[in-house]
C-alpha cells in the first residue's frame, strides 16, 4: 500500500512552521519570482535558507514553485536566479514550462523536477512524454477523473503522481486564465492573478448602459463565476488505492488557520485510513471542522466525471462561522501562553484552542495580561489585533495552536 506523502502550502515561514506543527510531509513555497503566486508573501533566498534548515531538521521535505510562463524578456532574469538558488538543498523544483525545465537542466542538472498542474497533463501519454522529459512527478490536471488518474498510474509505472484534494478551484482550464490580465493587467500565468472569478458581476444589456441587472443575487451579491471549492476528504480511500504519490492541498495565499484546520483534518483522516482500512469511515466532526473554514461551499470536481450543476456556487460568496483570533507563540515555564492577537478578543469570548490531532479544548475569557512593548503586563478585558496577551489555561497547549471563535454577526 502506497502510504501518500501529505503536502501542503507555504506562503511564508509562519505559514510553513504552521503547516508542519498541523502534519505536513511536504511543503511546496515560492521565490520572490516565477512562481504562480507572486502576491503572497513569498521567500527571499536567505528566507529560503532558513526554510531549508527548519524543514529539513522536523523531517520534512520541500519543494520550490518555478512553474509560470516567462516571456523572452524574463529568461536572462530566470537564469540569474536559477544560478543563485542552486545551491539550495531543494528536494525539487515544480515546474510547467518546457523552457524553464531546459533552463533548470543547464543550472542545475541534478535537480528533481515535478510537473505543476499549470501544465495540463490530463493523459498517460501525456505523463510519459513528460518522463521521457525526466520528470520525476506530476501534479495531475484537477479535470481528470478518478478512473483517469488510476489508468495513468498503472500505464506510467516509474512515474510519482499527486493530486489536488482540497482548497480553490479555478473556472479556467488548470488555471490558464486570461480574466485577470484583461481586466486588471496582471496576468494569471505570471504569478499576478487578481481572482476575478471571485468578484461580484451583474449584466448590462447593450442598449441600457448603465442599468444593471441581477443574474441570480442573494444579500452578498452575484458570483457567477465562482466555483466551489475542491474537498475530497470523503474519498482518501479512493485516491490512496489510486497510487498517487502525494495528496496536495491548495492555499499558498490563505492564513494559518486555513492551513491548520485543513492539514489536522487530512493528518488524522489519512492516518486513520492507512492504520485501519477496513473500518475507516470519514468522522462527521472532519467536515464540520472544514466547514469552519472560509469557503465557498464544497464539490468533488471532476473526480467522478463532468460536475455539471454541482461545480459552481450560485447561492452566496464565502461562508464562514469561526474566526480566527489568535496564535499561541510559546508556552512559558510556569505554563504560562504568550498569545499574539489576531483578531479582536474581549471578556466574555468563547474561545476555542485547535492543536494538531483534532485536538481542541475551549475557555470563556476572564481578565487577562496584556503585554505592552514596553513597560509591565497589564490586566485588561479586550484588546485589538496585532497585539499580545498573557494567558493561563486549564488544558494542554503547544506553541502553534491556534484560537478561534464563532463568528461574531455584525
Amino acid at each position: 500500500m502506497q502510504r501518500p506523502e501529505l503536502l501542503a502550502p507555504a506562503g511564508n515561514m509562519e505559514k510553513l512552521k504552521i503547516a508542519i506543527h498541523y502534519g505536513a510531509d511536504a511543503v511546496y513555497l515560492g521565490g520572490e519570482a516565477f512562481g504562480l503566486r507572486n502576491m503572497a508573501d513569498n521567500f527571499s533566498v536567505d528566507e529560503m535558507k532558513s526554510a531549508l534548515d527548519y524543514c529539513h531538521a522536523k523531517g520534512v521535505k520541500a519543494y520550490l514553485t518555478i512553474n509560470s510562463y516567462p516571456r523572452n524578456e524574463a529568461l536572462p532574469e530566470l537564469e540569474e536566479y536559477l544560478a543563485q538558488i542552486a545551491p539550495l538543498p531543494f528536494d525539487a523544483y515544480i515546474v510547467a514550462d518546457p523552457g524553464v525545465i531546459d533552463a533548470v537542466r543547464q543550472v542545475s542538472p541534478e535537480r528533481e523536477l515535478h510537473l505543476s498542474t499549470q501544465a495540463n497533463t490530463i493523459n498517460w501519454r501525456s505523463a510519459r512524454f513528460w518522463q521521457q522529459q525526466g520528470v520525476r512527478r506530476i501534479n495531475l490536471a484537477r479535470e481528470m477523473s478518478l478512473d483517469n488518474i488510476c489508468e495513468t498510474v498503472t500505464k506510467v509505472p516509474g512515474m510519482k503522481f499527486e493530486a489536488f484534494v482540497h482548497g480553490a478551484l479555478c473556472i479556467s482550464y488548470s488555471g490558464r486564465c486570461l480574466i485577470s490580465s484583461m481586466l486588471t493587467g496582471r496576468d494569471a500565468n505570471q504569478g499576478e492573478c487578481t481572482h476575478p472569478c471571485r468578484w461580484s458581476y451583474h449584466l448590462v444589456e447593450e442598449s441600457r448602459p448603465g442599468e444593471y441587472f441581477p443574474v441570480v443575487e442573494d444579500e452578498n451579491g452575484t458570483f457567477i463565476f465562482n466555483s466551489r471549492d475542491l474537498c475530497l476528504l470523503e474519498h482518501i480511500p479512493a485516491l490512496v488505492a489510486s497510487g498517487v504519490h502525494a495528496l496536495k492541498i491548495e492555499g499558498r495565499m490563505k492564513g494559518i488557520n486555513y492551513v491548520a484546520s485543513v492539514l489536522r483534518v487530512y493528518r488524522q483522516a489519512l492516518d486513520e485510513y492507512l492504520n485501519n482500512l477496513e473500518g475507516w469511515r470519514c468522522r462527521p466532526e472532519w467536515l464540520d471542522e472544514l466547514a469552519k473554514l472560509s469557503h465557498r461551499g464544497f464539490t468533488t470536481g471532476f473526480l467522478f466525471g463532468q460536475p455539471r450543476n454541482v461545480g459552481q456556487e450560485y447561492q452566496s460568496a464565502y461562508i464562514r462561522s469561526h474566526d480566527f483570533v489568535g496564535v499561541v507563540d510559546e508556552v512559558r515555564g510556569d505554563g504560562t501562553l504568550l498569545i499574539s492577537v489576531r483578531n479582536r478578543i474581549k471578556s466574555g469570548d468563547l474561545i476555542e484552542f485547535i492543536g494538531p490531532g483534532m485536538r481542541s479544548d475551549s475557555l470563556i475569557l476572564q481578565q487577562f495580561m496584556l503585554l505592552p512593548e514596553r513597560g509591565e503586563a497589564v490586566l485588561v478585558e479586550a484588546v485589538n489585533p496585532n497585539s499580545r496577551i498573557l494567558l493561563t489555561v486549564p488544558f494542554v497547549v503547544e506553541a502553534g495552536d491556534l484560537l478561534r471563535r464563532e463568528k461574531i454577526e455584525s
